[in-house]
């Protein structure tokens, strides 16, 4: 379907690709890896025709039709939601709002002189909306917006109304509802809840569009994607297996190339011993000038590129008391919308709660009352005794410092800390050589994420309330932060849309969705979120499927 042969690609003097080559078949549901940098958006651009290679050829059928969903959402305002999302979904799209402009302009009498001209084209237009299965376009616009967490209430509303990660969610549906034979899908997950994370997977394992996308979600990636492939050192190298697999085979491959360079080195360094030692003998010349037309001839293993891990001592928390947090008749509502009625709710010391709900229940609201930053209407919300909070939130990315450095921020929260410790601190995080030196200012959502982080978990609280964690976080960076958790020793209550979070460290569930089958509210499940599953036959309440 999509075929890419010898491509070459540059930006600046970084070379992104060398004489890569990959092809897409009908179908086909791929995941692109590869570390942070321009290389995994600059394919998607090249299969788009937005940035041509330096060198090679994109070879794409015609009339296949490509779905393109990025980071960089047009802005949107002047139609509803629904309107919005059909208007970008292609050239379907298109054709649905020519006919309602050709509807109009038959009724406008100032037009009547146009009407023979006006019939022909409406006539046109509609034979080809109707082929395309255009009469469906809004009942399916509707089903891919609910499916991804809208009301119908926001549907009708005005799209300039919603939050940017909102908006987000109308650029995933234009791509969806157009019904492409290719999606090409930069991080789709990354301003989804939960709910709607499940609901985009099922979409994608059932639609018969070919797929190539990026993803920090390792349990989205291995249920949707039947083939990954890597940019490594500007090569497109192929692993056919889920994300679980690649992780495995990709290991395997770093060890043999290890140990294949090491072979190699120790056979150069003999063959060059005996070169040296034997070059003045005249017995020996034969022999010599063999071996060095041997060594010329040799193709040199470059050495293994192993993402680079730097190793952390977290400091452990100081012990707190047994009760954590106890909330007693805590009511918050937001004018008719009954939030918290009269709720109960204890946290002691050692438990990891996550919070679960659809939108609109609650979630982010507890944890700011928890934190303190939100009173209740009514009842209390009293923290235990020797209790250290800690609250990360998306708005603490703004208490960084964009006048200063990576280092110089850690530098300034920890001055009494050696350079060596404040080095280690910021690798363990993902911020290597020059990545220290790089100005907040131009710093990436994960890189901001990144770095509030660590200024927390340095000198850890015994209390972590979290909201949202992982939000634009990789999936190794995801994967260390799960590790370092898990050695955690004190207490947390957290919101996380990621399942590889919520299956590595809660021990206790609370669901805002639903009861108990006896008492209206919300529902305690005192055991892990793997059992909760388990019990309760649903990764997440409230999907729409």
């Amino acid at each position: 379907m999509i075929a890419l042969t010898h491509i070459d690609k540059h930006y600046g003097r970084q070379a992104l690709l060398l004489d890569a080559a990959f092809q897409l078949n009908p179908g086909e549901k791929v995941g692109l890896v590869g570390p942070n940098g321009p290389g995994k958006t600059t394919l998607f651009r090249i299969i788009t025709g937005e940035a041509p290679p330096d060198l090679g050829e994109v070879s794409i059928p015609k009339g296949i039709s490509i779905g393109y969903f990025r980071q960089d959402a047009t802005e949107m305002s002047g139609r509803s939601v629904l309107d919005e999302a059909i208007a970008g979904s292609g050239r379907l799209g298109d054709l649905h709002h020519e006919l309602t402009d050709l509807e109009h302009a038959m009724a406008d009498p100032a037009r009547i002189d146009e009407l023979d001209s006006i019939v022909a084209r409406f006539g046109d237009v509609q034979g080809e909306y109707q082929q395309m299965g255009g009469y469906d376009i809004e009942s399916r616009a509707r089903k891919v917006l609910n499916g991804l967490g809208f009301r119908e209430d926001w549907i009708d509303g005005d799209v300039g109304a919603l939050s940017g990660g909102w908006k987000m969610r109308v650029a995933i549906a234009k791509v969806l509802i157009g019904q492409p034979d290719v999606l090409l899908l930069d991080e789709p997950t990354n301003h989804l809840d939960i709910e709607s994370i499940i609901w985009l997977e099922e979409f994608l394992k059932t639609t018969p569009a070919a797929i190539l996308m990026t993803c920090h979600d390792r349990d989205f990636m291995n249920r949707v994607v039947t083939r990954i492939v890597e940019i490594d050192g500007g090569e497109l190298v192929n692993y056919s297996g889920n994300y679980d697999f690649y992780d495995r085979e990709h290991e395997v491959r770093e060890t043999q190339a290890a140990a294949a360079y090491v072979r190699q080195q120790a056979m150069l360094a003999k063959e060059q011993r005996f070169i040296e030692r034997f070059e003045k003998h005249a017995a020996k010349a034969a022999q010599v000038q063999s071996r060095v037309k041997k060594l010329e001839k040799i193709e040199k293993l470059d050495p293994p590129r192993r993402r680079e891990v730097v190793s952390f001592e977290f400091h452990d928390p100081p012990r707190s008391g047994n009760d954590v947090a106890i909330l007693t008749g805590v009511c918050k509502r937001y004018g008719d919308r009954v939030l918290y009625d009269k709720f109960d709710f204890k946290i002691e010391r050692g438990e990891r709660w996550c919070v679960m709900g659809e939108n609109g229940t609650g979630k982010t609201t507890l944890l700011k009352m928890v934190a303190g930053v939100l009173d209740p209407d009514a009842g209390s919300v009293r923290l235990g005794a020797s209790l250290k909070l800690g609250y990360f939130a998306q708005n603490s990315l703004e208490l960084l410092n964009p006048k200063l450095t990576v280092y110089e921020q850690i530098d300034h929260d920890f001055p009494a800390a050696s350079l060596g410790i404040k080095r280690s601190l910021l690798g363990a995080f993902e911020f290597c050589g020059e990545d220290v030196n790089k100005s907040i200012s131009v710093l990436s959502g994960g890189e901001k994420s990144r770095l509030v982080l660590a200024r927390m978990l340095f000198d850890p609280p015994n209390f972590l309330v979290l909201d949202e964690p992982t939000n634009h976080l990789d999936l190794f960076t995801k994967e260390m932060l799960v590790k370092t958790l898990k050695n955690f020793e004190g207490t947390m209550l957290f919101v996380s849309h990621d399942r590889t979070f919520l299956k590595g460290l809660a021990n206790r569930v609370l669901d805002l969705s639903r009861d108990d089958g006896r008492t209206p509210g919300p529902f305690v499940y005192s055991d892990s979120y793997v059992k909760w599953v388990e019990r309760s036959g649903h990764e997440a309440p409230g999907v729409h499927l």
